[in-house]
């Protein structure tokens, strides 16, 4: 798994984060991807609060106990609304700009990796939200990825995290779905951003389908619970150890 973290100059979200917080706006967020269409991300988003969240989102932080660890955290809307419950939160993100963002917004913020060993510390609840997962990149990195939760998770401790499956984007007419099995799993895509004239390099981001992560959470001692589904295929899902 890389642990690498990102620089300004290769920090297009954190970019836009950084020029919403301090000018109350933003320009285009673009995304690309080599198997869809350019997309962009509507930066207020980043900063929507408890009452403007999804109901996963919400969901995800009621079940949050404990000392909370909120992974790729972005602007911080999910630390700060667990900050006003009165809940206490680390937030990391690989963003530079993230992070000082939330600093100044009042998130308890560090910029590190997941992945990276040297980041340590002991967590009742591990927050993966605006499909979180994503950050594991492929499926065969789902090993090292649980590897690392046993690490951070304290004794009855879990993750809560949310994903999509993809498999609607391959429904047919008749609701039967084509997916042809000999080439990569399906939720495997590629991204690049870009925020004015800061350019990110491409990454590797999963969306994962409920029954194959539960699979692959059964051979390394987890176990998987559907919290709740969401309206699009997406759905919310807490890991524990068994």
């Amino acid at each position: 798994m890389k642990t690498d973290l990102l620089t300004p100059d290769k920090d297009p979200m954190g970019k836009a984060i950084h020029d919403y917080f301090t000018k109350h706006r933003a320009g285009r967020l673009r995304v690309f991807s080599s198997q869809f269409d350019e997309d962009e991300i509507p930066v207020k988003d980043l900063f929507r609060t408890y009452d403007d969240m999804p109901e996963l989102e919400q969901k995800a932080l009621d079940l949050a106990e404990g000392k909370v660890l909120d992974v790729g955290a972005g602007a911080g809307c999910h630390s700060l609304a667990l900050k006003q419950a009165g809940k206490e939160c680390l937030a990391i993100d690989i963003s530079p700009l993230s992070v000082e963002v939330m600093q100044e917004r009042g998130v308890d913020a560090v910029q590190a990796n997941l992945f990276d060993p040297h980041f340590c510390g002991q967590f009742d609840t591990i927050l993966l939200l605006m499909n979180g997962l994503g950050i594991v990149g492929k499926l065969k990195n789902l090993a090292d990825f649980f590897q690392r939760i046993k690490q951070l998770l304290r004794p009855g401790g879990c993750v809560l995290a949310d994903s999509s499956d993809l498999r609607y984007l391959y429904e047919e007419e008749d609701g039967s779905f084509v997916v042809n099995l000999a080439d990569d799993y399906y939720g495997e895509i590629d991204f690049r951003m870009q925020y004015q004239q800061v350019k990110g390099d491409t990454f590797d981001w999963l969306y994962v389908d409920f029954d194959t992560l539960s699979a692959y959470a059964a051979q390394y001692g987890f176990r998987t619970e559907m919290v709740q589904e969401g309206p699009h295929y997406n759905y919310l899902a807490r890991l524990s150890l068994a």
